[in-house]
């Protein structure tokens, strides 16, 4: 695994969100079986997603932001917070920009300049949306290993990358199985799905690559794509797991999610 280390880290980010961008694919591909998802289960989804990247957001990013900062002499909690401050803002700005819509709401409630789009685009932009924290989030993972050739630092990476895959996949469910229910062929629903994932090798290019050459913003990038990923948690995930009945399931695939984060993160650090 040390051999990694001598990899450039944009390519290692790139073939880390290629990784999960084929979970997106592989929950995708659930409607070649399936026509349709019981709403217990996509709320359980829902909030497992949420779980993930909460445990995510602290342990892969937010403590890492911390540690380089103070590392480099400046107020430990300062750029760290500043980051995260510019993040959340970051995503709130595209949120009331991206015309999108969320799980189980009427397109009455469509958010960001309005459009005649069909809710089903709609929920598709708003799963794309969650995925470009993501993808920023490893893309700065793997680009911290251009100024610290540490070990622990790619596999933490590496964790995130695992993580933020497992839940990939019941999101690439949540896209296609929608499309399916509404008549669309299995192909243009499976299509529709992992489309949604493709954001991620991008965004992890621009964030290994922003951290690479200005090393200063290691400890902002961190934070950043911490903010960015909280902002989709608490503005989408969490409410849309939460409507209706059933809510506990929400609350039970939450838990799991961020323990699962947890665990991968400890144990590959």
């Amino acid at each position: 695994m040390s051999n990694m280390l001598q990899h450039n880290p944009i390519l290692l980010a790139l073939l880390a969100t290629v990784f999960t961008w084929a979970c997106t694919m592989l929950g995708s591909a659930t409607v070649f079986f399936f026509k349709d998802v019981n709403d217990k289960l996509m709320k359980m989804i829902l909030g497992f997603a949420a779980g993930i990247m909460i445990a995510a957001s602290f342990w892969s990013l937010l403590l890492p932001a911390i540690k380089i900062s103070a590392e480099q002499a400046h107020i430990s909690w300062l750029p760290p917070l500043i980051g995260f401050l510019l993040g959340g803002g970051f995503l709130f700005i595209i949120d009331k920009i991206l015309p999108h819509l969320h799980y189980k709401l009427s397109q009455e409630k469509t958010e960001g300049i309005k459009t005649s789009w069909n809710k089903n685009v709609l929920l598709f932009l708003a799963i794309t949306l969650h995925n470009i924290p993501e993808g920023l989030a490893i893309g700065v993972a793997f680009g911290v290993l251009s100024n610290v050739k540490e070990l622990n630092l790619l596999t933490e990476a590496m964790a995130l990358a695992l993580g933020i895959g497992i839940q990939n996949i019941p999101e690439g469910m949540a896209v296609s199985l929608p499309f399916r229910v509404k008549g669309f062929s299995r192909w243009k629903a499976f299509n529709y799905g992992q489309l949604s994932g493709v954001v991620e090798p991008i965004f992890a290019v621009i964030g290994a690559t922003l951290v690479i050459y200005v090393s200063e913003l290691l400890p902002y990038a961190l934070s950043f794509a911490a903010g960015a990923m909280l902002f989709v948690v608490i503005e989408d995930l969490i409410p849309s797991s939460q409507t209706g009945n059933e809510s506990d399931m929400s609350t039970i695939g939450a838990l799991i999610g961020f323990a699962i984060m947890m665990v991968l993160d400890i144990a590959f650090s």
